[in-house]
């Protein structure tokens, strides 16, 4: 009977040659880097991103800053064309105004009551406060009506027995914003060719 013989591993008949293995590491290398230089050329463009976003960020800062300039220059240039036919053009609605003043300003300190008003029309009975804004929103309109609780606190304080009512004035008005303004009681003062026209309000005018 024969013996059973225990198998033997037997080595490749062709083993890699060192050629292919240095090659195939050259390979592996020149992989390697060009895989770090994607990832240097993406840290790069990252940096420059972010570069990119700060100067956008310090553009923008400067471009609101001077559009607020803009903006509030181009309201007191509204104010002065406004302010001196709007005596004229609310004597047409019924309201004998006589007077006129541009940034009027009241602070009492003692009760806490501070508030500008852009134009104010004035006579013995009412007096209107009209806020000039180059473009109106809803906020700004709330805004007013506040203007308009502190005047009558202020003037009750004072001893001033005469009615207020408001008005708004503004280059661009969205139609929402204009049908608020006029539920909430106020005049709305709009832009017309080379001069202006004013809508009264829906209902009868606010009085505070």
């Amino acid at each position: 009977m024969p013996v059973a013989q225990t198998a033997r591993h037997q080595p490749d008949a062709n083993p890699p040659s060192f050629e292919s293995v240095w090659a195939l590491m050259q390979e592996n290398a020149i992989q390697m880097e060009k895989f770090r230089e994607s990832q240097v050329e993406t840290a790069r463009q990252m940096e420059e991103t972010d570069r990119k976003m700060k100067e956008t960020a310090r553009r923008m800062d400067e471009f609101n800053k001077r559009f607020g300039e803009f903006t509030r220059r181009f309201g007191e240039v509204v104010e002065y064309m406004i302010a001196p036919n709007l005596l004229q053009k609310f004597r047409e609605l019924g309201f004998d105004f006589t007077k006129a003043i541009n940034n009027a300003v009241f602070d009492d300190q003692e009760n806490d009551i501070k508030f500008e008003v852009d134009v104010m029309l004035e006579n013995g009975d009412k007096v209107m406060l009209v806020e000039v804004k180059t473009k109106y929103s809803t906020e700004e309109v709330k805004e007013h009506i506040e203007r308009l609780e502190k005047m009558r606190k202020y003037a009750d304080i004072h001893g001033d027995k005469r009615s207020f009512l408001g008005a708004v004035a503004s280059v661009v008005l969205t139609p929402n914003v204009k049908n608020y303004a006029l539920k909430k009681g106020f005049f709305v003062v709009e832009p017309s060719g080379e001069t202006f026209f004013i809508t009264p309000p829906k209902n009868k005018p606010k009085e505070w």
